[in-house]
């Protein structure tokens, strides 16, 4: 008895309800007598010898009689009529002992024949249902049990033929590196026949969370498994996570890959059908800017449990079932646009509008049980093997993912609908909760491009090194960030959420390490492939390193970005090299003009544990490109001057800009551009520029997917929200290398917070950098900071692949309330074009402030030139952490120019935080500046030059919206033209260019 109670008070229906709410609403009531009701469902059923099929059911035993056609006694009988082109009407009679319970007429109407592909996989959630490592090789074991499932059904007919589909490829790696060569044999020859597919994404990606290099590197293995194994990676499968970007579809693309099987899991946490989702054909063709296409089919509910749409009609239980299920299944397609009712997923909004599905062709999903990272099963297979003896339509075919593109692009290729843009993702939020481990990610894919070049110039091929370190990156950003419970700590199941966390975290951690790791020997190696052997050194004239103007040491200043820019570089001077006590200045080896410079000294006594010597800070002019200037350290005529305290009066200023901060409110009051004479702060916005905003709702926390069945329609579970008070200047730097505020302030959700605002002289670009700890909370929670512009709305943002914009298609049903970014924003009017950039926080709201629960309502009026950065976050109940603490850094900047497209001005704030100055110590005397590679189109960024196939490439990315013709020069080589495509990359050099 209890146990009933608990099953029919908790959660969403259970697969019972689920199913029979599918057979009242496939069916219609015709009979009601004697207490009993009759319903008549006419279904997509044809029999080998030409008949269809009428499914009768009644609440008690009767005889079912189509009069002068069939008979059947039961409660479930399938009568048979002959097949009819038109529809045809007979008359029922229902019958017990007593005689006849009642009659009625029912019409008999033409009905699909279908083609129904059954698409075996498992989802991939590395974590989730058990630790990582558990997960990881019970896939491997689902690998042999579907290599002898597949040779045991060899002889079956071949639409009923164990086939499997290896919805993410890193199993299969995995498996195909520890089996024995004969296993590996068997199933590569399996994959090749198309028994077993293995498709293209190693796992399942928040992709909004990668780089564009990043999610082309995932794909190299396609390549790997063609010339190693013979087969080819045809299709992709997304699954889980409810949107992908723009960028996807020209990354597959680049792997060969045409076809994507998408299976959104909304989870509640989203409401597509409000931004056109109902619009949204299936299958479609989803283009990029480039022109590039995936043809691309999306599962049916958007309730959730997506990629369990076989397991729900019976499908891993029984023919029996499957039988009564599944053809009410497909006769809902066929006439409705959702064959369930509300709240059958738990969702409690209304039903999303759709038209009847158009097709006769339909892609099924299942796996071997009702859950995740659930392994193989013949009984799919063996549903199919029944069925097709029994039925003639529909007809079942156990296949592979790749089966059922084919025969749609085959058939209907021409006359589906086209959608453009990027299908941003709803679950994007969740990034937020991890707001540490992902700023560490961010810097490393920064890092990662950076290292690749300068080992690249330096004469060394770290391509596998590289590649690693972009897997671990990769794994972060793989879709499960926790447990199903987050908040327990257990040793297994879904509770294990401390380990589970544990080991994704770490992993972060990692690849931020091996990011810096590869950073500091490639400035190394770049260093010794640029210095004189100190033998050499030595043997010059005047080599004492006390004559008149001859250099102590020398720093190759590297801009690591496309476009020359003046910028500020940090470097170190080992004592060893200069003593510390030896006065320096810094010059200018292409001018001879003396740099000024600002020292840091590391004391001994206070960092016995470090390297001790100076940090030398210069701003350092006009630096090419992806080239180097040379700094040269030649004594000077007195140590560098210390720093210059000012007043306390908030006000810090270079020849760009000045910035007023207020004490009192606790934000920056005033941006004024001294060039354009225009204020960039709109100083009558809700909240102040840079505001620390903290929100707190109203929700309980530890309740599994309780975010999903929250439904928000106004503020009433915004419990609270607060903003950082009691700012006190904590320091105020005046150096000669620019101005510097430090401010702390207290505010709720944080132990502390310090904002430290920066103008470097020569730099047109604010820079800002917020530092805040704070202990873990299972509190539903938010933080936010405000950037009020005073401008219109924004014009275009970055996005992974593409370039967004209030005027860019998207796909029908994206999310809207928040926008997942890689790093900048724009604001263009006629007069000025403003940009801000973003390095370790990728959310954000534009505006306003949104609740986070469906359907997201504002709680602020709108503010079109505000940015809302969404720095953090815990609002989710599974999957993602439920708390999180420690220091964490926030690093933003601004900029602005007149007459400078926003995309261009964009880049150029991000490239600051993204892509600083790297200053290499050298010896010896090489050139005073050198580019190794620079192009000429001011929309085509060079991103990083590397290796491939033991040869130099120079990678390419456009930020154009339309095609463009770049040339790329690099010393030694011919100039190479190059076509790029709208938002398009390229490799330029070796054996792809």
């Amino acid at each position: 008895m209890t146990s009933r109670l608990l099953q029919r008070s908790l959660g969403s229906p259970d697969y019972d309800g689920i199913r029979q709410a599918l057979r009242n609403d496939t069916s219609t009531p015709v009979i009601s007598a004697r207490g009993l009701e009759v319903r008549v469902a006419v279904l997509p059923l044809f029999t080998h010898d030409g008949r269809q099929a009428v499914r009768v059911s009644s609440t008690q035993p009767l005889t079912h009689v189509l009069v002068g056609v069939d008979s059947a006694s039961g409660t479930d009988v399938t009568l048979l009529v002959p097949e009819v082109d038109a529809p045809r009407t007979l008359t029922l009679e229902c019958r017990d002992d007593a005689g006849v319970v009642g009659s009625a007429q029912v019409t008999v109407t033409p009905q699909r024949k279908w083609s129904v592909f059954v698409v075996h996989h498992s989802h991939l959630d590395i974590g989730y249902t058990d630790p990582q490592g558990t997960v990881l090789r019970h896939h491997l074991d689902y690998l042999d049990a579907a290599l002898r499932l597949a040779e045991e059904t060899a002889s079956w007919p071949d639409d009923a033929r164990f086939r499997w589909t290896v919805e993410s490829s890193m199993p299969a790696l995995k498996w195909l590196d520890a089996r024995p060569a004969e296993q590996v044999e068997s199933f590569a020859a399996l994959a090749r026949a198309g028994a077993i597919e293995v498709t293209a994404l190693p796992f399942q990606l928040h992709t909004e969370a990668c780089s564009t290099e990043e999610l082309y590197r995932q794909l190299r293995f396609t390549a790997q498994l063609q010339d190693r194994y013979g087969f080819a990676t045809r299709s992709a499968m997304h699954t889980d996570v409810p949107g992908a970007v723009v960028g996807l579809v020209d990354a597959l693309n680049a792997a060969g890959v045409r076809y994507l099987a998408a299976a959104h899991n909304w989870a509640g946490r989203s409401v597509p059908y409000l931004h056109g989702g109902d619009k949204l054909t299936r299958p479609f063709r989803w283009r990029a800017p480039s022109g590039n296409e995936l043809l691309v089919w999306f599962t049916d509910t958007p309730h959730g449990m997506a990629y369990m749409e076989g397991n729900t009609v019976g499908l891993t239980d029984s023919y029996e079932l499957a039988d009564d299920l599944l053809p009410r299944y497909l006769s809902a397609l066929a006439t409705r646009g959702y064959p369930y009712g509300p709240g059958t997923f738990g969702w409690q909004g209304p039903d999303a509008p759709r038209e009847p599905y158009e097709l006769d062709v339909l892609h099924l999903r299942v796996q071997g049980a009702h859950a995740d990272n659930a392994g193989p099963s013949i009984v799919p297979a063996s549903i199919a093997r029944r069925w097709n003896e029994t039925w003639a339509w529909p007809r079942l075919r156990s296949a592979v993912n790749s089966d059922f593109f084919e025969h749609v692009e085959e058939r209907y290729h021409d006359r589906l609908a086209v959608h453009e843009g990027d299908w941003t993702d709803w679950w994007a939020d969740g990034l937020g909760s991890g707001a540490r481990p992902l700023g560490y990610v961010r810097r490393a894919q920064s890092a990662l491009r950076v290292a690749e070049t300068l080992h690249t110039i330096a004469g060394a091929d770290a391509t596998d090194q590289i590649d690693e370190a972009y897997d671990k990156v990769a794994l972060f950003n793989e879709h499960t960030w926790g447990a199903a419970n987050p908040w327990e700590d257990a040793e297994e199941a879904g509770d294990s959420g401390g380990l589970q966390w544990t080991r994704k975290s770490s992993g972060a951690y990692q690849a931020q390490d091996d990011a810096s790791d590869l950073l500091h020997a490639a400035t190394r190696r770049f260093a010794a492939a640029l210095s004189t052997p100190d033998a050499e050194v030595a043997a010059l004239p005047g080599a004492d390193a006390d004559a008149e103007g001859r250099a102590l040491a020398s720093f190759a200043v590297f801009n690591p970005g496309t476009r020359a820019r003046t910028d500020v570089v940090r470097a170190f001077l080992p004592r060893d090299v200069v003593a510390v006590d030896v006065p320096i200045a810094l010059v200018d080896a292409r001018t001879g003009e003396t740099v000024p410079h600002h020292e840091e000294y590391v004391d001994p006594d206070d960092w016995p544990t470090r390297p001790i010597g100076r940090h030398v800070h210069a701003v350092v002019p006009a630096v090419p490109g992806f080239g180097y200037a040379r700094l040269d350290v030649v004594r000077g005529p007195g140590q560098a001057p210390e720093p210059v305290e000012p007043d306390l009066d908030g006000v810090i200023e270079n020849e760009f800009y000045r910035v007023a901060y207020d004490v009192r409110e606790g934000y920056i009051s005033s941006i004024f551009d001294k060039s354009a004479g225009r204020e960039l702060v709109n100083g009558d916005a809700a909240a102040g520029f840079g505001q620390y905003v903290y929100d707190r709702y109203a929700t309980a926390p530890h309740f599994n997917h309780l975010s999903g069945h929250v439904g928000a329609h106004d503020r009433t579970l915004l419990g609270d929200r607060a903003v950082a008070r009691n700012a006190t200047i904590v320091r105020a730097l005046r150096t000669a290398v620019g101005e510097k505020l430090v401010v702390e302030l207290q505010g709720k959700g944080v132990d502390w917070l310090r904002t430290t605002i920066e103008l470097h002289r020569g730099v047109p670009r604010l820079d800002l950098t917020y530092q805040l700890a704070k202990q873990g909370t299972p509190a539903k929670e938010a933080v936010f900071l405000a950037f009020p512009f005073a401008t219109g709305p924004a014009t275009a943002w970055e996005l992974t692949g593409g370039v967004g914009g209030p005027g860019v298609p998207r796909v029908p049903g994206s999310a809207e309330y928040m926008l997942p970014i890689r790093h900048w924003i724009a604001f263009e009017d006629p007069e000025l074009t403003v940009a801000w950039a973003t390095l370790e926080a990728p959310l954000v709201q534009l505006g306003t402030i949104h609740m986070p629960y469906a359907p997201f309502p504002p709680t602020l009026d709108q503010e079109d030139g505000t940015v809302y950065s969404w720095a953090l976050n815990n609002i989710w109940d599974t999957n993602f952490p439920a708390q999180q603490q420690g220091e964490t850094t926030f690093r933003y900047a601004v900029t602005s120019a007149a007459g400078v497209k926003g995309s261009r001005l964009g880049a150029a704030a991000a490239s600051g935080l993204t892509e600083p100055f790297v200053g290499a110590l050298i010896t010896g005397g090489p050139g005073a500046t050198e580019t190794y590679a620079s192009v000429d189109h001011p929309d085509v960024l060079i991103t990083s030059i590397g290796r491939v196939d033991g040869e130099q490439v120079v990678r390419l990315q456009s930020l154009a919206a339309e095609p463009v013709t770049a040339t790329v020069t690099v010393p030694g080589r011919d100039p190479v033209e190059v076509r790029l495509p709208a938002c398009g990359v390229a490799v330029v050099g070796g054996k792809r260019a």
